[in-house]
């Protein structure tokens, strides 16, 4: 008999989630609006700089509606960052317009700015100027956002920044999701913080937001009887959802030093061995460290890599998890563009997600500990 399953990333309750619950119970407020979502949206502006938020019912739905919000239509092209979850990609087909593949850089392992530049003058010279571009903040890291900018102002293109997985993360001190034209957050269940499932837009300007709300409570006119004169999304989030963000959010400075820490348990661990390597974090970034993850060079060992690893932890009852497969690499996506040298396909096949949750006990490290220390034959 195996102990008891380690997971990769569980959702970790605080305490304060099931009070805000029966508040919201008390209150009646067992629908889908109620004071929960405007306190809960108010809390995730103060993080990010006072802009504006509408929270959701998933970062895919939010992302959607900045596409929307900027007018991305059919044959339209949209530059993403092929290194990503389906998510970030999955709305740009939901317009009919045509996703092209940007690679990534090796430090980050986020989208490559010279490789996206190239992408932006192919499309310019042949008259397809992009529309947007997605940029992805993987496992928590940022993405070098200033060189993005740099180009978002060079060539008046529009960012979209998926902070999915980088809720407290940062650049100095710029929260991530703060930088694009929008930003998009996820509160799944994996996530740093969780609403069971959830997600927000973000942006400086308050008339879009409020545009994203209308457009996410089924596009109703301000009116006595159901009026509609566009067609509108059942994106909001709900009022019970709500109140479990703002419980949750009282712990992300937690969970975010418990993340960090599960960071340097691993790095302790694995970093002093030949051919075993880590995501980096550059002078001024700073990640929550979701997920840590590793990359194996099975060139420098004999009959190891991050498969056979995987296997090994998965008979010990550990969860581990392979790391995104590249949207060019897709079945779905084979007929698309892609841009860059394939950095992003080597990271994918020498890549491993390790058990990362901040619930992680004392006990589950020293399993984790043992099952590596005998894989990788440090004792």
């Amino acid at each position: 008999m195996h102990d008891k399953r380690i997971l990769l990333s569980s959702p970790h309750m605080g305490g304060e989630e099931i009070n805000q619950i029966q508040n919201a119970f008390d209150l009646n407020w067992i629908a889908p609006v109620g004071p929960h979502i405007k306190n809960f949206e108010l809390e995730l502006s103060k993080i990010h700089h006072k802009k504006h938020v509408a929270a959701l019912q998933s970062g895919t739905s939010a992302i959607h509606l900045a596409l929307n919000l900027l007018g991305v239509c059919e044959s339209d092209i949209v530059l993403c960052q092929s290194f990503t979850f389906i998510g970030s990609v999955n709305p740009i087909k939901y317009l009919n317009a045509t996703p092209v593949f940007i690679d990534s850089e090796v430090q980050t392992w986020n989208i490559c700015p010279e490789a996206l530049e190239s992408a932006i003058k192919k499309y310019i010279k042949i008259g397809k100027r992009p529309k947007a571009i997605i940029v992805v903040n993987l496992y928590g890291m940022p993405c070098k956002i200033h060189d993005i900018l740099n180009l978002s102002k060079k060539y008046d293109i529009p960012i979209i920044e998926d902070a999915a997985e980088s809720l407290g993360s940062k650049i100095e001190n710029t929260f991530c999701g703060s930088f694009g034209h929008f930003g998009i957050l996820s509160f799944n269940g994996n996530k740093i913080i969780t609403t069971s499932g959830g997600g927000a837009i973000i942006s400086s300007n308050h008339k879009l937001i409020e545009k994203a709300k209308f457009l996410a409570t089924q596009a109703k006119e301000n009116c006595d009887h159901y009026e509609h004169k566009e067609i509108g999304f059942n994106y909001r989030i709900s009022n019970i959802s709500a109140a479990i963000g703002i419980g949750q959010l009282e712990v992300l400075d937690k969970w975010i030093k418990l993340r960090r820490d599960n960071y340097n348990f691993y790095f302790n661990l694995l970093s002093s061995i030949d051919g075993v390597s880590f995501q980096e974090e550059p002078d001024g970034f700073f990640s929550n460290r979701w997920l840590t993850s590793i990359l194996i060079d099975e060139l420098k060992f004999k009959n190891i890599n991050s498969n056979i690893l995987r296997k090994k932890l998965e008979s010990n009852n550990i969860e581990s998890r392979p790391l995104w497969k590249p949207m060019h690499l897709q079945p779905l996506f084979k007929e698309c563009d892609f841009i860059g040298s394939k950095i992003s396909n080597k990271i994918y096949e020498k890549g491993l997600c390790l058990p990362s949750g901040s619930n992680l006990s004392t006990k589950e490290k020293e399993r984790i500990e043992n099952v590596l220390s005998d894989f990788f034959n440090l004792k």
